[in-house]
């Protein structure tokens, strides 16, 4: 269950610009050093850890002007704030990552059915290593930061990043096996990323599909929302619930049901109560409530 603990809005801020900025300054490091050996190997399955960097750093750039954007506070034309711009930025990745997954596969087919030996494998295998090593640094840091702030851009970033962990074991295991004769080794392994690469394309659009067409929060939430609702004493029911997020943000709105007699100032009370116990478990939630007399 999501339970994100209040952050000021300057410590969010910093947070999102740390993963934001660790994520690019990875991807463009791992683009150099795989870039210089992938032309000394001619590797298909290095060229595919390559484009994959590449698209990273072209994610990762998106996912930097996405996220300064979102922490715009709502404005006139912009009521519900900017959050939906790292759902957007999720979908651009998305793309970003189907493409990549497609030049592999090209390239995969070309070098089966075209072997060639491979050159300076063992150098391969060292920058994969140093990939490994970095790519789990980010990760850490991606994870403290999507635990505090709950960023859809940042969690599909790393579900990116977690993908390059396997991505990266089995190119060194291509090399391995190239090295010692196994030549269609590389290509076979250049291949099945391309297919895991695309797959974790399509996790990551439909994620971000489901936040811009305003899909429900977890049964686990609402659930909660809903209990902590009909707790507060006074209240008979709740009805019509709705919920959505928007970036960091979670909106909900409901109809809380009170007797028919209960004066005006009393039913507004309870309606705020609701509220403050909603938000008081969900700090990051805006709660809209209309009471009902029954």
């Amino acid at each position: 269950m999501i339970n994100m603990a209040p952050l000021i809005p300057a410590e969010r801020d910093r947070l999102l610009k740390l993963a934001t900025y660790a994520s690019v300054a990875v991807a463009v490091l791992l683009i150099a050093l795989k870039s210089s050996v992938y032309l000394m190997s001619g590797s298909v399955s290095l060229l595919a850890s390559l484009i994959d960097s590449l698209m990273d750093a072209a994610a990762s750039v998106i996912n930097l002007f996405a996220v300064r954007y979102a922490l715009k506070p709502a404005d006139h034309e912009h009521r519900f704030g900017h959050g939906k711009a790292e759902a957007l930025a999720g979908l651009a990745q998305s793309a970003f990552i189907t493409g990549s997954a497609v030049l592999v596969l090209l390239q995969g087919i070309d070098r089966l059915l075209n072997p060639r030996p491979l050159d300076s494998a063992w150098l391969g295998i060292a920058v994969m290593l140093f990939s490994i090593a970095a790519t789990i640094g980010l990760l850490l840091i991606q994870r403290h930061v999507i635990k505090r702030t709950g960023s859809t851009a940042i969690r599909a970033d790393s579900l990116h990043y977690r993908s390059d962990l396997l991505l990266n074991a089995s190119i060194i295991v291509a090399l391995l096996l190239a090295a010692y004769g196994i030549q269609r080794a590389d290509a076979f392994f250049g291949l099945a990323i391309a297919l895991f690469i695309g797959y974790s394309a399509v996790q990551i659009g439909r994620d971000a599909v489901q936040i811009l067409m305003d899909r429900e929060l977890s049964d686990e939430v609402r659930a909660e929302a809903l209990q902590l609702a009909r707790s507060v004493e006074g209240v008979v029911n709740v009805h019509d619930f709705r919920s959505r997020q928007s970036g960091h943000d979670w909106f909900m709105q409901m109809h809380v049901e009170v007797p028919a007699q209960t004066p005006l100032v009393l039913a507004h009370d309870l309606g705020e109560r609701v509220r403050a116990r909603i938000v008081e478990r969900f700090p990051q939630t805006d709660v809209l409530i209309h009471t009902d007399p029954v």
